[in-house]
């Protein structure tokens, strides 16, 4: 099902935010950005290892392999400095060109089996983190295709793309070249402090007095990088926010004349998401200056203790040498692993992230829960409100019997595409109940109610692949015999069979570009296909204009055919041709009859339909405007003004 409206006014989005741009968090621990939205949760460091713990007790025995081939692979490698210092013993000693034969034959042998390893163990850490960012990625699309729509537009799109796109692909970067080469630096630095050992234990201690330096180092990092990493997440996420919002809405911020005030949002968030950048840049050098001084420390100590311990007779002078290659040796995986450690923070803040949504509870599924007997609709003292606390629609008693066509009508604001919502379970009610079929939807849970409801709003996404395909998205296992039946109900399967390859051909982003009427004839055949008991049409022919709004209508009532139908009628015909007609004014149902019955009333839907009929008839009039009285004579609603027609809207309003 398909949201597009609500009834809240979108002010807030068209209005720079004042005050601070970093995040917020409330007395019971929900994170919300500058713009007041409550965004998604993310998982604490507990929360994250635990579900980090149970992915790889699956995976087992690929870790423990993992392991032991970087062990040993590290561990052989770790013989080429004492071997290089036996042979400067032996040219110490001057045993002649024979015997450093072996030694350098075992050099060769050395470095051909530390390559086969650091191969093997490399394919096999990479094998291990592609398994856990697939098992992390399933389980965030899993849950996420199953969040309320409610919750994902009060925290706003752009932080659930932040996180399937930039989120994923930070940990993607770390598991392919980070997780690896962090893996064979801690392994290195731990046998070779252990080689420093076997040496002699005062080379170890030389060593260890880089250590309090770059300890605190690191901790100095992580104290400042850990809340900049988590900053820069969520202002990439309101960034990326308002890009949509702003690209998505064109059409609005071009009639309402508001680029400016959208060109200074994406300034403001752009600018916030560079400072943080900026903030990161700074930590890191500074981080990387104490890690020179710490290296500059360790080896001045080594060189000191291996000159005195020559000088003694304690060590030769090849010990000292292979003491002095394995703490040089430690330069490069001491600053990778620390320097990974950034990446680490990085990737560590988008697996929080990602696990935050993936361990929301499962939606509720009751067990032995009844099915609804028909397509019959109760709602009994509805209420709404959204976060602000704005009641939107306050005790809507309403009976759809079973099969019958429902319109509902009001101005803009009145209510209609958030009951439409609520009865299809999209939105919570505030208050009251809803019965599909004579069961309760708290019984049903929103698994039923998505099984006897369908929605439909006027813009749907037709999804990249072939057509068939994409009907087979309602009913996976429908035949193409099926399918072109389906097309056929809607007055569709012409020019679907027109296509290039029918059924076959590739349709959406890269693809056939459909239309909007086709995209709704698309939606319609899905209608359908599922077979729901129940069907709502959010102004569904919205968007096709007046001639095709026409032909969708029909295809509407035949896809309607046999189904209880609401309508959220965007033109007074389809309100007129339901069976009842629905008026909605402030949240509350202020008539509901025939349209004949209603008409004959003298109340708002007469209006309406007063208003209505009197801009048919000035259309029908030739006037001085000549082509623009022309261009508007089959129109159902008074015209327009200069500003975008699509946002100008009717006597009906834009469906909110």
């Amino acid at each position: 099902m398909t949201a597009l409206h609500d009834d809240r006014a979108d002010v807030t989005e068209t209005t720079p935010p004042t005050g601070d741009t970093q995040t917020e968090t409330d007395m019971s621990g929900t994170s919300t950005d500058h713009a007041g939205r409550a965004l998604l949760p993310t998982a604490g460091g507990a929360e994250s290892l635990a579900a980090l713990r149970v992915i790889l007790r699956g995976h087992r025995l690929l870790a423990v392999a993992a392991a032991l081939v970087l062990v040993a692979g590290t561990g052989i490698g770790l013989l080429t400095a004492p071997l290089l210092g036996h042979i400067v013993d032996l040219v110490v000693e001057r045993e002649g060109p024979r015997a450093l034969t072996v030694p350098l034959v075992l050099l060769v042998v050395v470095a051909l089996a530390r390559g086969a390893a650091a191969v093997a163990g490399g394919v096999l850490v990479a094998r291990l983190g592609e398994t856990v960012l697939a098992t992390v990625r399933e389980r965030f699309i899993e849950r996420a295709l199953r969040l309320p729509l409610e919750r994902v537009e009060a925290a706003g799109s752009g932080d659930l793309v932040s996180r399937v796109t930039s989120d994923v692909s930070m940990i993607a970067k770390s598991v392919r070249q980070a997780l690896p080469e962090f893996t064979r630096s801690a392994l290195t630095i731990v046998l070779t402090l252990a080689g420093l050992a076997v040496l002699d234990w005062r080379f170890l201690l030389a060593a260890l007095l880089a250590v309090p330096v770059q300890i605190l180092s690191v901790r100095w990092y992580l104290r400042r990088a850990a809340p900049v990493y988590a900053k820069h997440r969520v202002a990439t996420g309101a960034l990326q926010h308002q890009l949509l919002d702003s690209i998505g809405g064109v059409r609005t911020v071009r009639a309402f004349r508001l680029n400016g005030p959208h060109a200074a949002l994406l300034e403001e968030r752009s600018g916030a998401a560079r400072d943080v950048a900026l903030r990161g840049l700074h930590i890191v050098t500074g981080f990387f200056s104490r890690l020179n001084l710490a290296e500059f420390l360790g080896l001045a100590a080594m060189l000191g203790t291996g000159f005195l311990l020559v000088r003694n007779g304690s060590v030769s002078i090849g010990t000292a040498t292979a003491a002095a290659l394995y703490f040089h040796s430690l330069f490069n995986p001491v600053n990778a692993a620390l320097y990974l450690i950034d990446d680490a923070q990085s990737a560590g803040a988008s697996f929080a992230r990602l696990i935050g949504v993936a361990n929301l509870p499962a939606e509720r599924t009751p067990e032995g829960g009844r099915a609804p007997a028909d397509g019959a609709v109760r709602v009994t003292g509805l209420g709404h409100a959204y976060a602000d606390g704005r009641p939107v629609l306050s005790g809507i008693t309403l009976d759809v019997r079973g099969g019958e066509r429902v319109a509902l009508v009001g101005a803009s604001g009145a209510g209609k595409t958030t009951l439409a919502k609520v009865i299809a379970g999209i939105h919570t009610p505030t208050a009251g109940s809803i019965s599909l079929g004579g069961v309760d939807v708290r019984e049903l849970g929103p698994e039923g109610v998505r099984r006897a409801v369908t929605l439909i709003s006027q813009e749907v996404h037709v999804f990249a692949g072939p057509l068939g395909a994409d009907l087979r998205l309602a009913r996976p296992d429908a035949t193409d015999e099926e399918l072109r039946r389906a097309l056929a109900t809607v007055g569709a399967l012409d020019w679907a069979e027109a296509l290039p390859e029918g059924l076959a051909t590739v349709v959406g982003e890269g693809g056939h570009r459909l239309t909007v009427a086709q995209a709704q004839h698309v939606a319609l055949a899905r209608l359908v296909l599922a077979d729901p008991p129940i069907a709502i049409l959010d102004e569904a022919t919205a968007d096709a204009g007046s001639a095709g709004a026409r032909v969708l209508e029909e295809a509407a009532e035949r896809a309607l055919e046999g189904r209880t139908g609401v309508v959220v009628a965007h033109r007074l015909p389809q309100a007129a041709a339901a069976d009842r007609v629905v008026v909605l004014d402030g949240g509350r149902v202020v008539e509901t009859g025939t349209h004949t019955e209603l008409v004959a009333a003298g109340g708002r839907y007469a209006e309406l339909w007063a208003a209505w009929s009197d801009s048919r008839q000035e259309a029908d009039v030739p006037s001085a405007t000549g082509a623009r009285a022309a261009g508007h004579a089959t129109a159902d609603v008074p015209a327009p003004g200069p500003s975008d027609r699509s946002e100008a809207g009717s006597a009906l309003g834009g469906g909110r």
